[in-house]
């Protein structure tokens, strides 16, 4: 994947499209082919999002439509989050093209969608992505003081829970705020905008860098002021907002796009005491009888001053003599309407009015990107973007390419359990996501009636095949291939009454590409058919297996977990071997640990030095491949750890593939973690076949089912190179 860094917002109101777009073009204006990537968006699909629309027409970055968190909502509450992360990792996939980094514009926490910040972990490390938090000045209201920041950090940072690890940094927003900066209903705070704005712009910043978060170790990346004129609305915006009548005939919405509102004043009062107020960028609001105050800003438009705009409420209109009084400053663009509410109502609308950029404001958005960039730490992010990150593929990313690859190999693969209805359902899901071609092995009758009954849709182009009608075709093949066991015809046709044997002839014949079985029947079952018509590979005389174990943050691969008891040390260099070649094509980076109760020389006896002999000979046929034992299995996982028990170790503390010395020990583990921690595992996928049979632990959930059949099609591919 292409590096990427994940801007998660602490709260609401951060400010989060403006400085996601704003790193796009502080890196991009330092060498990095940066794209941009929104996973989840609050607009819905009828509407364009802001941030996807602003990153094409200040960048020409294209993005994939986002998911909307209405549809994110619904897989969430059906139990559907990892389909939710496969998605997203489809659309990243169609993002990161062409690109070398790519910015990722989180998820804004909602007041009543606490889940929010644990989806924007998942997300993050389902994308393998470095963090950044993002956090505004101002909280719920509230500009934080330092305390507060800190408390604040603190919880934020707490709450991504194992990614920690990946929170690489922190950027400040609306730095500089000494007042409330939230819209009120208090009609003086309304009035006094152009106060309000010259006490932003005196105001001395605070130096945060020394708060305790960042003294500690986390990075302030940037802070970002909070510059008032970014925020000024155009008056056509305020106009469409609040649905105004126009007053003159001269406006025209080129010329109300120019115009930007830097303050607003309700003129209640005589004229002499108005004058003051009579700025450019100034919208008055007045009653509209207030033919002295119309008069007055309109003297001021010929005197060069050029007023946002006047707003005439009660729905009273103008007098005739005075519009032509007026006409003057009309034809030179003041911008004059009329509302049906009064002067309070009207206040009241204008201080509730959403800050968001329109989509049309292009200049606005480009200011505020331009003011965001100029104040990012950009030398210390090229630094980072430069810095190797070790591979991790996570979950959901493991599913997504197992899937993709699958559909890619457009295999068939042979279920000779096709009665299991579990097997029967997962065989739909695989045509209906195009992952293989599956036959089941069955009574057609029965299985339909299996489906109904379970509600389960078969595709039009699932196969059927009834085992009674085909079973003597394979007899003369099967004493071919066990002629030298002297193995007769009435023998053969017994041992093909047995599906598993059936199926596997099919696979040794060529006519399907894989077999998987297992959901109820024993591996033993599933395997000595393969054994005695497949074979092994003949580079390799041990047949292994290997479960692919996904933790919440990455893929990990456990072998030999399900075939060999007591391998020796010659064959559990060879499982070693097969298990890290198993990890490299299915997108795995192998760092091969050989898991023993001893790490490196601490130990001693015949256990531990077959696991220091089989890490030898492991290295000496293999020196590609990074291999290191004997590790205990805590040095082998946790880095920590691993620095102090093996300092020069590197495999240590960054294992991606564990191999048990034994079956004992290999599949008491993967049970362990499985059950104890609540971690898929998908497997035991079998190596060292000729071709690809795959055994199903009889309590796979049809989910397990699917992604093993996909597992086998990918295997299939693999073998036919």
């Amino acid at each position: 994947m292409a590096k990427s860094f994940y801007i998660s917002p602490t709260a609401q109101n951060s400010g989060l499209t403006s400085v996601c777009l704003g790193l796009v073009r502080a890196l991009d204006e330092i060498g990095v082919r940066v794209g941009f990537f929104k996973p989840i968006s609050h607009s819905n699909t009828s509407t364009p999002d802001s941030s996807i629309h602003f990153a094409k027409a200040l960048s020409n970055i294209s993005c994939p439509q986002a998911i909307t968190l209405a549809q994110a909502q619904a897989l969430i509450s059906k139990g559907k989050k990892s389909q939710l992360l496969e998605n997203i990792i489809q659309n990243f996939y169609i993002a990161k093209q062409n690109y070398d980094l790519i910015i990722i514009e989180g998820v804004v926490p909602e007041v009543d969608e606490a889940y929010t910040q644990q989806l924007n972990a998942d997300i993050a490390n389902s994308l393998d992505s470095e963090i950044i938090l993002l956090t505004p000045i101002t909280v719920a209201d509230n500009t934080l003081n330092e305390e507060a920041l800190t408390t604040h950090l603190e919880l934020a940072f707490g709450s991504f829970s194992t990614t920690q690890k990946n929170i690489i940094g922190c950027i400040l927003n609306k730095v500089g705020s000494s007042v409330n900066l939230e819209k009120s209903d208090d009609l003086i705070h309304i009035t006094k905008t152009s106060n309000t704005s010259n006490a932003l712009n005196s105001y001395s910043p605070t130096d945060y860098s020394k708060l305790k978060p960042f003294s500690d170790g986390l990075k302030l990346i940037g802070q970002i002021p909070l510059t008032p004129s970014l925020q000024f609305p155009r008056v056509i915006d305020i106009a469409m907002a609040l649905d105004l009548s126009t007053q003159n005939s001269f406006n025209n919405n080129e010329l109300l796009k120019e115009r930007r509102v830097a303050s607003i004043s309700i003129c209640a009062r005589r004229v002499e005491n108005l004058v003051s107020e009579l700025k450019p960028g100034t919208l008055l609001i007045t009653p509209g009888d207030r033919n002295d105050i119309l008069l007055a800003a309109c003297m001021a438009t010929q005197n060069g001053t050029p007023l946002a705009g006047i707003i005439l409420t009660g729905n009273f209109q103008p007098n005739p003599d005075i519009i032509s009084l007026c006409r003057p400053a009309l034809s030179a663009g003041l911008p004059i309407f009329s509302t049906k509410f009064d002067t309070f109502e009207t206040a009241v609308k204008l201080s509730k009015l959403n800050d968001k950029v329109p989509l049309d404001d292009v200049e606005r958005i480009n200011n505020v990107v331009t003011a965001i960039s100029e104040n990012i730490d950009t030398r210390w992010l090229k630094k980072i973007c430069t810095q190797e990150k070790a591979s991790r593929l996570s979950p959901a990313a493991f599913r997504f390419q197992l899937s993709e690859q699958s559909r890619a190999a457009n295999k068939t693969i042979i279920l000779p359990e096709g009665n299991e209805p579990r097997t029967i359902c997962a065989a739909a899901i695989c045509h209906q996501r195009k992952l293989a071609k599956c036959i089941l092995l069955g009574n057609s009758s029965d299985i339909i009636e299996i489906a109904n009954a379970k509600g389960i849709t078969l595709p039009h182009d699932l196969v059927i095949m009834n085992p009674d009608n085909i079973r003597e075709h394979y007899v003369k093949p099967m004493t071919e291939l066990r002629k030298h066991k002297k193995l007769s015809p009435q023998m053969a046709l017994a041992m093909l009454e047995d599906n598993v044997v059936l199926g596997t002839m099919m696979l040794a014949l060529n006519e399907v590409d894989g077999l998987v079985s297992g959901a109820i029947h024993t591996t033993a079952n599933t395997v000595r058919p393969a054994f005695q018509l497949i074979k092994t590979q003949d580079n390799t005389n041990i047949v292994s297996s290997v479960f692919f174990m996904c933790l919440p943050e990455q893929v990990l691969v456990y072998g030999d977990c399900a075939i060999n008891p007591d391998p020796n040390a010659e064959q559990l260099a060879e499982i070693a071997i097969q298990s890290a070649d198993s990890a490299t094509a299915f997108g795995i980076n192998p760092k091969v640990a050989m898991i023993s109760y001893s790490t490196g020389e601490s130990g001693e006896g015949a256990d531990v030095e077959k696991v220091r002999e089989a890490t030898r000979i492991a290295q000496a046929k293999r020196p590609d491949l990074i291999i290191d034992g004997p590790l205990q299995y805590d040095a082998a996982a946790v880095e920590s750890v691993g620095k102090k028990k093996a300092p020069d170790s590197k495999v240590a503390g960054k294992a991606t593939v564990f191999i048990f010395p034994d079956l004992n020990t290999g599949n008491t583990t993967y049970k362990a973690v499985q059950r104890s921690a609540n971690v898929i595992s998908i497997g035991p996928m079998l190596q060292g076949l000729k071709k690809p049979v795959n055994d199903l632990s009889r309590g796979a959930l049809i989910e397990d089912i699917v992604f093993t059949v996909a597992l086998t099609a990918v295997q299939a591919s693999q073998k036919d190179k």
